[in-house]
């Protein structure tokens, strides 16, 4: 079994061909304890007692309550407009990927905050999860829908550790006791 395509609310496994009956049957079994669980809000220790050790300060929060939290972000922040409208905004190539790669390779390249990146020109392919699909490539420059979704992954990543947004090309240094994010762009 494989987990594939995760989105806000969703995700798709994909069984390979030699999949019995009663590996799927386990997974239909976990899925419905996972509902039971979320219905009766059990405590995270309980329901994810590997992941409550790594992070302690979910031990005394419920399964239901956990979930009503992230939903609710998610609502005020508008997050699945968001990812949307981000993909569909207006995408402006300032130079070819090639010459961006090339500016990577030389270290022509800074580090950039978040908050420093509008009109910035990537030197990296950003790549959202989920879905999983390039939301810039080398050479295009970044615009404000695609920052403030920036924000919110670290807004997110802050409030709620072990469910951070995973962007391929978000660079997250914790160095100096602060979490913070860049990505590599062109240097101007």
């Amino acid at each position: 079994m494989i987990v594939e395509k995760c989105g806000l609310y969703s995700f798709f496994i994909m069984f390979t061909i030699g999949i019995t009956k009663g590996r799927w049957n386990t997974l239909v079994t976990a899925l419905q304890q996972f509902k039971d669980d979320y219905d009766r809000n059990h405590p995270l220790w309980k329901v994810l007692p590997e992941f409550v050790v790594k992070h302690p300060r979910y031990e005394r929060v419920g399964l239901r309550d956990l979930c009503t939290q992230i939903h609710e972000v998610y609502k005020a922040r508008d997050i699945a407009r968001l990812t949307t409208k981000m993909y569909l905004s207006n995408m402006v190539p300032a130079m070819r990927p090639a010459d961006a790669f090339a500016k990577m390779a030389h270290r022509e390249i800074d580090r950039v905050s978040i908050d420093e990146l509008e009109n910035r020109i990537t030197a990296v392919l950003l790549t959202p999860y989920p879905p999983g699909i390039p939301l810039l490539i080398p050479g295009e420059r970044f615009n404000a829908t695609i920052v403030r979704y920036l924000k919110f992954a670290r807004e997110f990543n802050e409030k709620f550790p072990g469910f951070e947004t995973d962007i391929h090309g978000l660079v997250k240094d914790a160095s100096n006791g602060a979490v913070r994010y860049y990505v590599d762009c062109v240097r101007q």
